[in-house]
């Protein structure tokens, strides 16, 4: 039987995955508290440690299991003035092959006056033929403290996976007191192991991070340079602008690890979120 195009587009879209997480928290005597939480899809969001005295941390799950082309997410995250919030994600996003669609993650982070966040998802595993488009926007208040970790993995070498072809664009915007500071985009396109392999880009790595504080300075920057006879893969600091910026380059997502958490460890962004450590 033959299947009109409309149809296969309906059916199609009918077994995308939507997600999306919208959610404020604000200070309280002695804590910060969730405020209004919305979910909808495959998104959903926990508080396991809701009467803690520390940070509130939030834990972000993807009940699908991974994402794939056609899938999207949105998380939409304000953190009201004085609020402390850490998130992270369950396990590590997958982003599977493509038949053609992007796979849409999109991400807007706000902190109010005094408030401070720390944007901490374990890692994105990228497989061969996957299309992953994101972007990631944020807006502090001029006192306000983030702390932000994102890293990505083309291919889980120790299954012996690589990642020949795909499509990957990274799009991140940082406004402080609604000025902007921080404009960058990553793409990856077509033939990505042979870009990886480039000096200039990975040097034949397949994992990378970047990490972002603010505020952060020349001292914190020099922290970070101290561990450099620690780390197994490249890490680079710089402090500009109120900002330090570390990027990380290592062979594989194990190494990766090791290097994010002691970069993360010299900007004293302890504790981590125990889903880090399991």
């Amino acid at each position: 039987m033959l299947v009109s195009a409309p149809l296969r587009n309906e059916i199609f879209a009918g077994n995308r995955a939507v997600g999306r997480v919208a959610f404020t928290v604000a200070a309280a005597p002695g804590r910060s508290r969730r405020g209004r939480v919305h979910e909808s899809g495959s998104l959903r969001v926990r508080f396991p440690n809701g009467n803690s005295k520390t940070a509130l941390e939030a834990v972000i799950v993807n009940t699908g299991g991974g994402m794939t082309g056609g899938d999207r997410f949105d998380v939409d995250i304000k953190v009201g003035a004085g609020a402390r919030l850490s998130v992270t994600t369950v396990a590590a996003e997958k982003i599977y092959r493509s038949l053609g669609p992007d796979t849409d993650i999109c991400v807007k982070l706000e902190v109010g006056a005094g408030g401070a966040l720390a944007w901490l998802p374990q890692e994105t595993i990228m497989f061969d033929q996957a299309r992953l488009r994101r972007s990631i926007d944020i807006e502090l208040a001029r006192d306000a403290n983030l702390l932000l970790a994102e890293a990505a993995v083309f291919g889980r070498s120790a299954m012996g996976e690589t990642v020949v072809q795909g499509h990957f664009l990274d799009r991140w915007r940082l406004r402080v007191g609604g000025a902007l500071v921080l404009a960058e985009t990553l793409r990856l396109d077509g033939d990505i192991a042979q870009r990886l392999a480039q000096r200039a880009i990975a040097g034949g790595g397949v994992a990378v991070a970047s990490v972002i504080k603010f505020p952060g300075n020349d001292a914190d920057a020099a922290a970070v340079r101290a561990m450099q006879d620690y780390f197994v893969g490249e890490v680079g600091v710089s402090a500009w602008n109120g900002l330090v910026v570390a990027r990380l380059v290592a062979t594989d997502g194990a190494a990766l690890r090791r290097d994010l958490v002691a970069v993360l460890a010299s900007l004293d962004a302890a504790p981590l979120p125990r889903l880090w450590l399991n």
